[in-house]
């Protein structure tokens, strides 16, 4: 028969692992064996933990006052039961009371490990509520020594991913990541609550990173497996955490998700986790306009509340939101009474900071004076370009820009009502592609990484039996390994109009294409000038994209008369139309000369070589004027040439060997000998690589989308892993060209991940290219290129206009 001491063991044991019902049976068992003043002070401490979790707050801490009152305790047991009152002091929302209690037990604990480490680590949640991310660090990290020296692996692991916590909460997303994850492989086992709780918190930082499907999908898992076990508490913290997710992209949702948290919140006596929620519910009231005065009162009172608990960044973030909103509703006089009472200083949260730029933005708007408006934007985006370039992935880097997205598009809206090309240009270059602004720092050599993209490609290409489970978390573990790439630093300042001008030669001009929530507008720059040029709003240029890929598509299939020629036709009128919008206007002040275009998000899937105006022009799409200018620095290399032949390409092999005749000692891979590894030690030799593949763009994850070798797909990710990438590269496959564009402006696919990687130039089409098309028009353009004609010039020559006769050929000279 178990004693008192090993019932009560086994029930804190089922306590850490939340099944709170099993831990209740055996302590009670446990408190009924016991025969031991101190043991029952013990046991009754644990339970009132219990019935805090399972949302009795109020009766748990009547049972901890019950015990110090009524009984002499020694030293041990009393810092115990005072450690275990502050942390239900915490969750009621009276954390300066806890903090109290917290020292007074540390005090008395001495040498005792397991009760020190697991006070110290109650204590740093409390930091963590009062967002004190230093304090919270320093009793984590003074946690895990003692919770391992008292064979407490589990509670080891829990501050090890607090931890991870609070490297979240600060912006250090890998090492957020890393820490969880080191901590996932001990909680996660406990219980489907413990591995809920693991999956909640990671959620965050997969939101911090851009990746809001996969954060919500965990999230929802996380309030679900809380509900089922009538987990309020936590099923709320899940709802809060989602209604902040969706907050700045659907405001409705995020009303309702909050309003559903406040509610539970105030059922299990958490008072102030309510604040926190009902904060949430107004700040989406204000994004909806739903704003009203007594609202504003409403916020002011819960913004004094959250500071009172501690939770001063929040408080702070809902007073900037507040005056922001009032400003964007044109109450300027209240907007600037508020803001004038309210600083941030350089250790303020990014998040906060932002917030604060913006409120500041919307009133120096409100009241006219733009200049300042766009200065306090500016600033905000400088501080998330300084974040964002600490990363060296592509994946993280286009991901993490959700955080300033507001900024880009608020200043692009005053840009263009400022009628001023310089200012037009500088928020052109600023609001899009941050991560092209970013200086790329070549991946270190990871051999796990290497190995995970060989069995990825295994199980991708069908070989054995197909494992949706391990697929999965391969390409998490690929993706996650490929974030702890660490960046340079460093970003470059975008171009001005006077050193554009002065950067271009007489026969360029730079089309930069601006699309905001209304208006359309085209800046065209060339040595002589700049030209301001209004095409029209916004509902015409969405009616003509939309639909435009799949129209590319049916083209390019091999069909019969009179299908294709009807195909063909209306697709024809669709790119006349979108050239009468977006090419007519802009060519007075192109003139003869070639282009380089530099298209807002929306404009990512169109065949700009096609458009009537441009067919026949050399165009490049540069991701911003300012890579453009850089990757001109020195000469193009077109000397040596690769040729490489995916499997089951109609006309692939004759493709790649009728157009390496044109290059003297090119080096050709068909068949088998065409795999991953031969393909990218081929890629790092030569200056010049031609790809005839099957294609596939992922749009859920762009670096998993990839051409069909002979052993499988070869990634985005595997392209950051070469030693030395080809100047110009060209994509013989579908989709490849295509773009998953992230916040509106950020693009990321196989076109980018090879111009991040170094390529000077990749020609690409977004859309299905005709197999006997593409071989006619390629081979074409090598006969161009191996006479040392640069890439654009030789894809112009090469590309003819869409007729009802002939299959359409989208390729577009990225670069």
């Amino acid at each position: 028969m178990s004693t008192a001491g090993e019932l009560h063991q086994r029930g804190v044991a089922a306590t850490n692992a939340g099944r709170y019902v099993v831990a209740r049976r055996l302590l009670l068992r446990a408190r009924d064996a016991a025969t031991e003043t101190q043991l029952e002070a013990e046991i009754e401490s644990s339970l009132a933990h219990v019935e805090a979790e399972t949302g009795d707050t109020a009766a748990a801490l009547q049972r901890c006052e019950q015990v110090l009152a009524a009984t002499v305790l020694d030293d041990r047991i009393r810092g115990s039961v005072l450690s275990q009152r502050a942390m239900l002091l915490m969750l009621s929302g009276r954390t300066s009371d806890a903090l109290t209690d917290f020292a007074a037990a540390i005090a008395l604990l001495g040498d005792e490990h397991a009760l020190l480490g697991r006070a110290l680590l109650n204590r740093g949640g409390v930091h963590l509520r009062h967002q004190d991310l230093e304090l919270a660090n320093v009793d984590f990290d003074r946690a895990i020594p003692h919770l391992q020296l008292a064979g407490l692996e589990v509670e080891a692991a829990m501050a090890r991913h607090n931890l991870g916590y609070c490297r979240l909460l600060a912006g250090e997303l890998v090492q957020a990541l890393a820490l969880m994850d080191a901590a996932a492989p001990v909680l996660a086992p406990l219980s489907p609550v413990s591995e809920a709780i693991g999956q909640q918190d990671r959620a965050e930082a997969l939101l911090a990173a851009g990746l809001e499907a996969d954060g919500r999908r965990a999230l929802e898992a996380a309030g679900r497996a809380y509900g089922v076990r009538r987990l309020r508490r936590r099923q709320a913290e899940a709802e809060l955490a989602l209604a902040r997710a969706v907050l700045f992209r659907d405001p409705a949702e995020a009303m309702v998700r909050a309003r559903q948290a406040a509610r539970r919140f105030r059922r299990v006596n958490a008072p102030a986790m309510a604040d926190r929620a009902e904060s949430v519910r107004l700040v989406a009231e204000l994004r909806g306009h739903r704003l009203v005065s007594g609202r504003v009162d409403e916020a002011e009172g819960l913004a004094r509340s959250l500071a009172a608990d501690g939770a001063g960044w929040d408080s702070l973030s809902l007073r900037f939101q507040v005056a922001g909103g009032l400003a964007r509703l044109g109450q300027v006089d209240g907007a600037r009474t508020r803001l004038a009472d309210l600083r941030i200083g350089r250790r303020s949260p990014l998040a906060v900071r932002l917030l604060a730029r913006e409120a500041r933005a919307e009133l120096a708007a409100a009241e006219g004076r733009r200049r300042d408006a766009l200065r306090h934007l500016r600033s905000g985006l400088v501080d998330l370009h300084a974040w964002q370039s600490s990363f060296g992935s592509l994946d993280l880097q286009t991901g993490v820009a959700g955080q300033g997205v507001r900024l880009g598009v608020r200043g692009l809206a005053l840009a263009v009502d400022s009628r001023r090309p310089a200012v037009l240009l500088e928020w052109s270059e600023r609001a899009r592609m941050l991560a092209s602004r970013v200086q790329p720092v070549r991946a270190p050599e990871d051999e796990e990484l290497v190995a995970d993209l060989a069995e990825l490609r295994g199980l991708a290409s069908g070989e054995g039996s197909h494992d949706a489970a391990r697929e999965g978390e391969l390409r998490q573990r690929v993706r996650e390994r490929a974030w702890q790439h660490r960046g340079s630093g460093e970003v470059a300042d975008p171009v001005t109009l006077p050193e554009l001008r002065s950067a271009l030669d007489a026969e360029t001009a730079l089309v930069a294409y601006v699309v905001t929530a209304e208006a359309l507008v085209a800046l065209v720059v060339t040595d002589a000038g700049a030209t301001w040029v209004d095409l029209g709003v916004r509902g015409v240029l969405d009616d003509l994209v939309g639909g435009l890929l799949p129209d590319l598509d049916v083209a390019a299939a091999d069909l019969s008369e009179p299908m294709a020629g009807a195909v063909r036709g209306a697709l024809a009128v669709r790119l006349d139309q979108l050239a009468a919008l977006l090419v007519a206007p802009v060519l007075e002040a192109v003139g003869e000369r070639r282009v380089v275009l530099t298209p807002s998000g929306v404009l990512a899937g169109v065949p700009w070589t096609l458009l009537p105006g441009y067919v026949g022009r050399p165009v490049t799409v540069a991701q911003s004027a300012t890579s453009w200018l850089a990757r001109r620095t020195t000469p193009l290399r077109t000397t040596t040439a690769g040729f490489v032949a995916g499997p089951r390409v109609l006309r692939a092999e004759d493709e790649v060997n009728a157009a390496a005749k044109e290059w003297p000692s090119a080096r050709v891979l068909v068949g088998a000998a065409a795999t991953a590894g031969a393909v990218s030690e081929l890629a790092e030799q030569v200056d010049v690589l031609h790809v005839a593949a099957h294609g596939r763009h992922s749009a859920e994850n762009p670096l998993f989308s990839g051409l069909l070798l002979a052993d499988g797909s070869w990634f985005g990710y595997d392209i950051d892993r070469l030693r030395a990438v080809p100047d110009v590269v060209l994509l013989s496959a579908c989709e490849v060209g295509r773009s998953t564009v992230r916040w509106g402006e950020e693009l990321i696919g196989m076109s980018a991940a090879w111009l991040h990687a170094g390529a000077r130039c990749v020609i690409a089409s977004a859309a299905a290219v005709n197999d006997q098309a593409a071989y006619d028009v390629l081979v074409a353009v090598h006969q161009q290129l191996s006479t040392g004609v640069d890439p654009a010039a030789a894809l112009a020559a090469a590309v003819p206009a869409v007729s009802t006769g002939t299959a359409p050929v989208p390729l577009v000279c990225f670069g």
